[in-house]
């Protein structure tokens, strides 16, 4: 005898109430098949909880056709065969075969342009059966074939940490509400979060930001993987790693696989934290993060996590500590770590720009182009420098008021140098003696 179908079983147990009766009276069938589809179900295969009241029916008069066995869910008979007209099917196969990186959005869009068929009326996911169905869904060559993932950890704290954003709620910011992101970083062998922060953008300074308060906290890590979007691959952010010791990596794009741990994070910071969070406590920006590191520190780091083999995120971070990369003889500078350098181009009177203000520089730089220094998080503008580093001056506000008195530097004037009788001729001199012969000797 073959093995019942798990789903043939699962309909007959739907079907209890009914297939145990006898005799139904008038009204009960209806009345009883309201009852079942009002019940909530863990449906195999499903995230639905309900089930129709239509489809309870049908179910019911399979089972009094062929019983149980009528109940084993049947393979469609067109299967694999497409139903759109066999000229728009050779349309898109043709299409396709063209260009095998062509999308199914870019497919219908060319139907459409060339008048093959009218707008919108070609179902995207037809296209994408007749495609698999003849097996060109995928892109021919090796980046057809299926990429391999294997799990993995670091084998020591502090060798790889990741780097993420997620929206965040909205909360009060100046005098208007405005979405908060949350900028983390986490470390890879002990989930632990090294630093976390809602942030009003999602921008390079926002994990800048981040990335300074985590390794004052927990060191320096070995490599850090983020996001391969344009505003991570910001040249300030990739100078401070180089200047940290820390090796930055980027994300392939469209690889979640890659950050599988910090999307965790992500999904239970949703389930922990935002949803037991009441918006109607929060002030503004500081206050969320108040909440947000009173959290970590007291649950989700001392909280036992399955892949850690029911260790907690501290725990298994503080096994490593003799190995974490300290910040050493850097932790003195490390506010100079994170300035930003750009390049000005002085003016005539001795002043650069930043952010809207002047600043006054050595006037011996006048007309040259320097390397401004500042504090991106304080807009603090601290001095200017050359290609090479090296220090040019400092970089003051401008004081136009002030400067109305003040003694300029005036260059002093070249000394005329005397000509010695015995000195070369010139040709002025030269061409006066040939006009006037000896008497120019004389006019001397």
């Amino acid at each position: 005898m073959s093995e019942i179908h798990a789903v043939a079983l699962f309909r007959y147990s739907v079907l209890g109430a009914l297939v145990s009766r006898g005799r139904l009276q008038r009204g009960e069938l209806k009345a009883t098949i309201r009852e079942l589809a009002a019940r909530d179900y863990a449906i195999p295969g499903s995230r639905n909880s309900r089930i129709g009241e239509k489809t309870i029916e049908a179910w019911y008069y399979a089972w009094r056709r062929g019983g149980i066995d009528a109940l084993t869910p049947r393979p469609r008979a067109d299967r694999g065969q497409s139903k759109l007209p066999a000229e728009i099917q050779a349309a898109i196969l043709a299409a396709k075969r063209e260009n095998p990186r062509r999308s199914i959005n870019q497919i219908r869009h060319l139907l459409e342009q060339r008048g093959t068929v009218a707008k919108d009326t070609l179902p995207r996911s037809s296209v994408h059966r007749l495609l698999k169905s003849h097996g060109l869904s995928r892109i021919p060559g090796s980046a057809s074939e299926p990429e391999e993932y294997r799990a993995y950890e670091a084998e020591y704290a502090g060798d790889i940490w990741y780097g993420d954003v997620m929206h965040g709620p909205k909360v009060s910011m100046g005098r208007a509400l405005r979405k908060a992101y949350l900028v983390s970083l986490m470390d890879d062998a002990s989930r632990l979060i090294a630093h976390s922060a809602f942030c009003p953008g999602e921008r390079a300074l926002d994990i800048e930001g981040v990335l300074k308060q985590a390794v004052l906290k927990r060191g320096r890590p070995t490599r850090l993987v983020i996001d391969n979007g344009s505003a991570y691959r910001a040249k300030t952010l990739q100078g401070i790693c180089a200047r940290l010791g820390i090796h930055l990596i980027y994300c392939r794009p469209y690889r979640p696989q890659g950050k599988a741990k910090l999307e965790r994070w992500h999904r239970t910071f949703r389930d922990q934290f935002l949803s037991e969070l009441d918006p109607t406590r929060i002030q503004d920006l500081a206050d969320l993060n108040a909440r947000l590191w009173a959290w970590i520190e007291s649950v989700y780091h001392r909280g036992a996590h399955a892949g850690l083999h029911g260790r907690t995120p501290l725990d298994r971070y503080r096994q490593d500590l003799p190995r974490i990369r300290t910040l050493g003889h850097r932790a003195a500078r490390l506010d100079e770590l994170f300035y930003h350098r750009l390049v000005r181009k002085v003016r005539k009177d001795g002043t650069v720009s930043f952010q809207g203000d002047r600043f006054e520089v050595p006037y011996e730089l006048a007309a040259q182009r320097v390397v401004l220094v500042v504090d991106p998080h304080t807009g603090q503008v601290h001095g200017v420098e050359d290609e090479e580093g090296q220090s040019l001056g400092a970089a003051t506000p401008l004081d136009a008021v002030a400067n109305v008195n003040r003694k300029r530097h005036q260059p002093k004037p070249a000394e005329p140098t005397a000509r010695s009788i015995t000195a070369e001729l010139d040709a002025v001199e030269l061409a006066y003696r040939e006009y006037y012969g000896d008497s120019a000797e004389e006019k001397r």
